[in-house]
């Protein structure tokens, strides 16, 4: 007798500041091996999205190609959501909206939003904890208007080979310095709104996954959020840096078929 086939799941991968869609190419072809259908889209002024970050206010304009896929999701569909580093937050609004389309949220070295606080609160806690040196060559530069000041973050290359490909190969270094564009945090939008709730967000299962060896996140921090923001479970990879994905993409995709299969 022929075993019974599981139908795989539809995974959409959210990629971190300054990155894009491109940042998951070694793990989409691992999951879809695996039997499973993968999006790894490129947000807003990312990858090869034409807008640029000028175009760009808010958290909600940032999130519009994950918003307009959870949009055209079939009412019975639903998605695993994995966020990378500031995806966690696009993740939230995700969740906010579209709960009931979500089978669970990963957060991979991300930040987690925290619900019934002002939605910079993270953002603000990991600035607090963060020395302003451990940016090295990070540009933070202003754009918008005197009435809607606005600021834009870019990620230098020291940045990029100390403190989020350290363990990574050369290649993967050299590539993420040719596609990375300018970003935001969206500190100003996000320190006016409350986008998340218990009711929303909060409704939706979240698993977070540790990496031991990132410096951009320290795990130090990612622990603080488990432990103050509450996670349905964690899961840690070892001897991974801020781009597991990238470094580690074997583990990083046998810890998500584990997560896959644990929450139906």
């Amino acid at each position: 007798m022929e075993p019974i086939k599981k139908e795989g799941k539809h995974f959409v991968l959210v990629h971190g500041a300054c990155h894009g869609g491109w940042s998951w190419f070694k793990l989409k072809p691992l999951l879809e091996a695996a039997g499973h259908k993968v999006t790894a889209l490129d947000l807003a002024a990312s990858g090869i999205d034409s807008r640029k970050i000028e175009q760009l206010h808010t958290l909600h304009d940032y999130s519009l190609p994950l918003m307009e896929l959870m949009e055209s999701l079939p009412q019975e569909e639903k998605v695993i959501l994995v966020g990378h580093s500031l995806g966690g937050m696009n993740l939230g609004l995700a969740m906010e909206k579209y709960p009931q389309k979500i089978y669970v949220a990963v957060f991979l070295a991300a930040f987690m939003p925290y619900p019934n606080h002002i939605s910079s609160y993270v953002l603000n806690q990991y600035f607090e904890r963060t020395p302003a040196e451990n940016w090295l060559d990070t540009q933070f530069l202003p754009y918008g208007s005197p009435e809607e000041p606005l600021t834009s973050m870019f990620f230098g290359p020291e940045f990029f080979a100390q403190k989020l490909y350290q363990l990574c190969s050369p290649e993967d270094l050299a590539l993420a310095l040719s596609l990375a564009r300018t970003s935001s945090l969206f500190l100003g939008d996000l320190s006016k709104a409350k986008y998340f709730t218990d009711e929303g967000y909060g409704s939706v299962k979240r698993v977070y996954i540790v990496c031991t060896e990132d410096k951009a996140i320290p795990e130090e921090f990612q622990q603080w959020q488990i432990d103050n923001i509450g996670v349905t479970e964690a899961r840690v990879i070892k001897s991974a840096d801020h781009m597991a994905m990238l470094c580690e993409p074997e583990k990083l995709c046998a810890t998500l078929l584990e997560i896959a299969h644990k929450y139906n």
